[in-house]
């Protein structure tokens, strides 16, 4: 448990510190927009690979017994989630984490103005109900928690940033999903970054369920729907 806690924690430090306005014009200064964003997702994944590592190694606690149901809510929360991660990392978004500079936000903002927060917070409850184990707790949990507050984390300095504009905006590009097309105050469009993570999405969905994600995981999402 001890490792996983660690891996955890330097997740949490390495999405936190890097994001500070300071430390984060200092090293697009240093090495550059496209450098910055090559590293730091290199880094990214694999701080993320010895996170799941250690979560794969730690001991098996029950919580909780799984269930078929749980199952079908991850089959619906995890594609979601990946799908709002994938767009909004490739779509300009003035508002939240993005890996393209620009003011004009991309259709997923239409949905949310903080896509990849959501994606993760959704993902992260997806496998949390259905992994009824402590380690999973303390993986999902911790991650799932960790993105929530990064939606406020995000308003605050987006409202900083951009100023006397943020009442307008944030009402126009609503922080809960899908507020402003229920609103009436959005609309559902589809752009070039939001068809490419819709087929990306397809691609990883299809390839986890038909045996990547056993190979990777040890775990059948589709077995998990007999329980």
């Amino acid at each position: 448990m001890s490792q996983l806690l660690m891996a955890l924690a330097a997740f949490m430090a390495l999405h936190s510190i890097p994001a500070l306005p300071p430390v984060r014009a200092g090293a697009i200064a240093l090495l550059g927009r496209r450098t910055y964003l090559g590293l730091y997702s290199l880094v990214s994944v694999v701080v993320l690979a010895w996170l799941f590592h250690a979560a794969l190694n730690t001991d098996y606690i029950e919580l909780w017994t799984p269930a078929g149901w749980q199952a079908m809510l991850t089959l619906v929360f995890a594609p979601l989630g990946l799908l709002l991660v994938t767009a909004g990392l490739l779509s300009t978004n003035p508002f939240s984490i993005s890996f393209r500079h620009g003011d004009e936000p991309g259709a997923i903002v239409e949905i949310t103005r903080h896509p990849v927060q959501w994606g993760f917070t959704l993902w992260s409850l997806g496998h949390l109900v259905v992994n009824g184990d402590l380690r999973s707790l303390v993986l999902f949990g911790g991650l799932g928690l960790f993105s929530v507050a990064g939606l406020f984390m995000l308003d605050r300095r987006a409202r900083r940033r951009i100023g006397p504009g943020w009442p307008a905006l944030a009402a126009r590009y609503p922080m809960m999903p899908l507020a402003g097309l229920l609103k009436g105050e959005a609309r559902l469009r589809v752009d070039a970054p939001l068809a490419l993570s819709l087929a990306i999405t397809a691609a990883i969905t299809i390839w986890l369920l038909t045996g990547g994600h056993a190979a990777l995981f040890g775990a059948d999402p589709i077995m998990a729907l007999s329980y």
